[in-house]
């Protein structure tokens, strides 16, 4: 069975009618979250500015917006641009099964491409989306173990495929030549995990800038008729094989196509860090709401973590006392530290400023941690939170922390958390924008032109 083939025939021939009402549902509110991360990231995302910076000296014909910035550059540049953003908060939805970002290239590229091309309508764009988004996490869940170990970093890189089919659906592509815009993608996409071994490196932050951008330049050769592989994903040579040593599970990857759809399943994130961050959050936030738990009490935090989690743990000095924002989102002793302490994790935690905070720091030296080594990969957020104070111990266990489909975030918290995004925003919005943007993106399938989103920004 060519899977490649079957992927691109699901992409090109599935319509806006097929899709599941709670999937549209979900991408409506996939798109309103991550155009606010976005918007928030151009004034607190690390390394943003010098790729938004490039995109403008490079320019290109000024097609498509730059959000929060105002300006138009070529649809390569600003999807380049816009997904520099899109993940530098750590605050965009994502797939807690499948470890991965399915909106982050998807979003910014999609925009970018629908604005250029003109008079794409609102289903259109929901439906490239979600089929998009949907690939990443089929992508994601078909891998049987963690790449880390051969040296992949492996969101953006799945978030490449996913972006070049959101906008080689935009584009008309037929599904031969939406095999060869994936397979112009494989020859871009990559991101090395020495990452998660550099404290200093702002690639974390602005990774999938790469990925949108190479999507777009898929796909758009890919319709000026450049030949591609027969099967990029499956082929001997080709995805799994090379990034995964061919171990994979092909009934996770094409499996009930156009049944199941993996996108409606994106958990939304409340606070501000790393998913893996958030059953721990949520169990101090809940001990300090039913016990009143005071920072000066605590005599120690234990936590419990799944081997995938592990590295937000060690090495244990960095997390500790982090470097950068960034890498402060990567830490659990930091954000438990800073939920006991500021009663909340908020975008204004992860400042320079607050990284230094003295409180914070010699609480998250109190926290110390275990690995739980029969925790598997779909349980990676069943997390334990133990705080030992000097009147007693409070233990918390967390299995579906806020925000993930089986306790999904309120819509009055969703829409409360893009107003407060959408203040950072390098240019000033204006409070009628703001809220002219998010009635037309929670009501996205009866929008004629996405050009009317884009005006508001």
């Amino acid at each position: 069975m060519n899977e490649s083939l079957e992927l691109a025939k699901y992409v090109v021939n599935t319509r806006f009618e097929d899709l599941p009402d709670q999937a549209v549902e979900v991408q409506k509110k996939a798109l309103l979250d991550a155009i606010g991360v976005t918007l928030a990231a151009g004034t607190l995302g690390e390394g943003c500015r010098e790729f938004v910076e490039l995109a403008i000296e490079t320019g290109g014909n000024p097609e498509s917006t730059i959000l929060g910035f105002g300006g138009k550059v070529s649809a390569v540049w600003a999807a380049f641009a816009n997904a520099s953003m899109a993940h530098s908060l750590d605050f965009e939805d994502v797939h807690d099964r499948a470890l991965v970002h399915s909106n982050a290239a998807a979003v910014p590229a999609a925009l970018a491409v629908a604005e250029a091309v003109g008079n794409v309508s609102g289903q259109e764009l929901i439906t490239a989306l979600t089929l998009g988004s949907d690939l990443v996490c089929r992508m994601g869940l078909a891998l049987n173990e963690d790449l880390v170990k051969y040296g992949w970093y492996i969101p953006p890189v799945l978030g490449a495929f996913g972006a070049t089919a959101a906008v080689g659906r935009l584009l008309g592509l037929s599904a031969e030549q939406m095999l060869d815009a994936f397979s112009l993608t494989m020859c871009q996409a990559t991101c090395s995990s020495e990452l998660v071994n550099s404290a200093q490196s702002q690639i974390r932050s602005v990774r999938d800038a790469f990925a949108a951008k190479a999507a777009v330049m898929s796909a758009l050769l890919a319709k000026k008729g450049i030949k591609g592989f027969l099967q990029p994903l499956e082929g001997e040579k080709g995805f799994y094989a090379a990034y995964a040593k061919g171990n994979y599970n092909p009934a996770q990857l094409t499996g009930k196509l156009g049944q199941r759809f993996e996108s409606a399943a994106i958990s939304f994130k409340p606070w501000p860090s790393c998913r893996g961050t958030h059953p721990y959050i949520d169990a101090v936030l809940q001990l300090i709401r039913e016990y009143n738990i005071q920072p000066d009490d605590v005599e120690k935090i234990h936590v419990v973590v799944g081997p995938v989690n592990k590295m937000l743990c060690e090495p244990v000095d960095l997390k500790k006392k982090p470097a950068t924002p960034i890498n402060a989102k990567f830490s659990i002793p930091f954000v438990v530290a800073t939920a006991l302490v500021m009663r909340s994790v908020t975008l204004d935690h992860f400042t320079q400023e607050a990284l230094a905070n003295r409180e914070v720091l010699e609480l998250a030296e109190k926290v110390t941690y275990e690995v739980d080594t029969t925790l598997t990969k779909e349980q990676n957020l069943h997390g334990i939170t133990q705080i030992f104070t000097k009147g007693g111990v409070f233990t918390r266990k967390v299995v579906n922390p806020y925000g993930s489909p089986e306790n999904p975030i309120s819509e009055k918290d969703l829409q409360a958390k893009f107003l407060s995004c959408s203040r950072y925003s390098v240019k000033t919005l204006s409070e009628k924008n703001v809220l002219n943007l998010a009635e037309l993106v929670l009501n996205l399938e009866k929008v004629q032109d996405v050009k009317e989103i884009m005006s508001c920004l």
